[in-house]
């Protein structure tokens, strides 16, 4: 392990991170995954890295990695370790929360895609609004839930909202703060409501 400086002020600046390079996931079969994301999601297959030890840590586990390519040159790629196994969700998490997000260009690619994956009898949900992009969700054959985005704030709405989300970020870890201490002492269990409801239109469903 490196050791860590006890001057931090004579670290170097972080260094700037420019894209995601890629998110990995396991796949239960690598054809059966290429197919959804090349064939019918459109991200061509460019990279494949096989072996049987891991480099990281060199553990012996057998894997066939691969890599879907975006737009902008970032990927996606996946594990196929040859035992016909899928990642099992996590137990405690909600499904609608580990997710990624790919954006395409507009209202109507949005729709087009969405018609795309019903045609080859996926389950799609949305189109939802959510004021500054509307988005579809769906899942992968490896579980994998994504969700398509087009943005509709331009970057001058984005950076306003930029200006305040440090402060609300504090206000809830004050009051997350002060939940911890209530549930500690036995006053009561139940979740930490936000602050402010950015969403009021959906409380009346």
């Amino acid at each position: 392990m490196a050791a860590v400086p006890q001057d931090r002020s004579a670290l170097p600046a972080p260094a700037p991170i420019h894209q995601l390079h890629h998110y990995a996931y396991r796949a239960r079969d690598a054809e059966e995954t290429r197919h959804f994301y090349e064939d019918i999601l459109g991200l061509p297959l460019y990279h494949i890295i096989q072996s049987d030890h891991v480099p990281s840590t060199g553990e012996y586990c057998p894997y066939t990695h691969f890599f879907f390519r975006l737009q902008d040159g970032s990927f996606i790629a996946f594990f196929d370790l040859g035992d016909d196994q899928a990642c099992e969700p996590s137990p405690n998490t909600p499904k609608w929360v580990n997710h990624i997000s790919f954006r395409v260009d507009s209202i109507q690619a949005l729709q087009d895609m969405k018609a795309r994956l019903e045609a080859h009898g996926v389950e799609v949900l949305g189109v939802t609004d959510h004021h500054i992009f509307h988005s579809i969700y769906f899942f992968d054959p490896n579980g994998v839930r994504l969700e398509l985005t087009a943005q509709l704030a331009d970057e001058f709405q984005m950076l306003q909202e930029s200006r305040t989300a440090h402060a609300r970020l504090r206000e809830w870890t004050a009051r997350k703060e002060q939940w911890r201490q209530e549930r500690a002492a036995g006053k009561g269990d139940a979740p930490l409501k936000p602050q402010q409801n950015d969403r009021p239109e959906l409380v009346k469903r």
